[in-house]
């Protein structure tokens, strides 16, 4: 009986972890369209292709597979949130998917900050990520900022480093930011509640995976922030009035496998005329992940 049982559990383990292998090679694309209730005057949109948590190491998706999906759309921007590898004889793989990307052609280039993995790369291996990353058409952001004119209207890409890892610095991010629309790129959401004196139209962000093994509940996650307890873990969410989105990833981390997800790539439509801030606008109402 006892063999009976430890044989039927192990048949049911091999079976969670077969398909959790096999969730990781289907890719969502998802297709959002924001206009925080401006309407477009002419063609005033900005097309953004946003990646993020690609984790290098257990990644389901090859360079080719990542074009071929993605060499028919229209792009205007790429954004990747981080988490590119945390190992430093993961770099020389990045560069494939890199250079998938740069392929795409995409009208105003490419922006990226950096998450926590990859801070876990020491001197001079972090500095080597970033120049590979550079080095293949990608402005790296660390607390930086920079403006763009797209069809007559200004567009701030602000980078606002890891806030998790305590790299964050919203002055510093913001310095010299003038009038326009305002799209920041940073890996953990949570800086979100760190920002009502620092404006922002949208903001791109990852780090959850959308619980990677969302089942039942993601409760492993209960340690990365309040977002989570605010039942804010992936998709677009809003807080205090303002847009934000958390991709789910197209990586992995710790085991190569997804419950309840499934690996992200994600098109984001906005309207580049900046919405009107509402001076009222209260807290979403959320009800928490682990309650009691």
């Amino acid at each position: 009986m006892f063999y009976a049982v430890i044989t039927i559990i192990l048949i049911l383990l091999s079976y969670f972890i077969y398909i959790g292998n096999k969730n990781t090679h289907a890719v969502t694309i998802n297709d959002i369209q924001l206009d925080n209730g401006v309407e477009s005057v002419g063609d005033q949109s900005l097309r953004i292709l946003h990646i993020s948590d690609m984790h290098i190491e257990n990644i389901s998706v090859t360079p080719d597979q990542l074009f071929e999906q993605l060499k028919n759309q229209p792009i205007d921007l790429i954004a990747l949130t981080g988490d590119f590898l945390d190992r430093k004889r993961s770099i020389p793989r990045l560069v494939p998917y890199l250079e998938a990307l740069r392929k795409l052609n995409p009208v105003h280039g490419m922006y990226a900050v950096f998450g926590n993995h990859d801070y876990v790369l020491r001197h001079p291996y972090f500095e080597q990520l970033k120049d590979v990353l550079n080095n293949h058409g990608v402005k790296t952001l660390q607390n930086e900022n920079e403006t763009l004119l797209i069809d007559g209207k200004t567009v701030n890409i602000i980078g606002v480093d890891d806030f998790g890892t305590g790299h964050s610095d919203l002055e510093k991010s913001y310095d010299e930011v003038g009038t326009g629309y305002n799209l920041v790129l940073t890996h953990d959401p949570n800086v979100v509640l760190e920002m009502a004196d620092y404006h922002y139209d949208y903001l791109l962000s990852g780090h959850f995976h959308g619980g990677q093994i969302y089942w039942p509940k993601p409760y492993h996650l209960v340690k990365m922030g309040k977002l989570v307890r605010m039942n804010m873990v992936k998709g677009l969410q809003k807080y205090k009035g303002r847009s934000f989105y958390i991709s789910e990833g197209l990586g992995q981390t710790g085991v190569n496998i997804r419950i309840g997800s499934r690996p992200e790539i994600t098109f984001h439509t906005v309207q580049l005329q900046p919405a009107e801030i509402k001076q009222n606008a209260g807290e979403a109402e959320r009800t928490p992940v682990f309650a009691g």
